[in-house]
């Protein structure tokens, strides 16, 4: 498998690369090549999941939603208590 990552201008402008900002670029290239669910890469970039499609938004990456990931979100607002 090969997994091809675009990262923004501004990132290679730093000393600062750990590894919490290499899972967000890894969790940002799985879902852009649809490798892996919307909730999925949320999780891998452990962030929340608005914040994340906010991320991928502010890149111009479209949001893939599909009946798994509205199956996902619905169980993770039972998980809360929402529903």
């Amino acid at each position: 498998m090969q997994i091809t990552l675009d990262l923004p201008d501004s990132l290679a402008q730093t000393d600062t690369f750990n590894q919490s900002d290499w899972l967000r670029e890894i969790a940002i290239a799985l879902f852009q090549q649809e490798r892996i669910t919307l909730s999925r890469a949320s999780k891998i970039a452990g962030m929340d999941l608005m914040d994340f499609q906010r991320l991928i938004a502010d890149r111009g990456i479209c949001v893939h939603y599909d009946v798994e990931d509205f199956e996902q979100d619905v169980q993770h607002l039972r998980d809360r208590g929402w529903l």
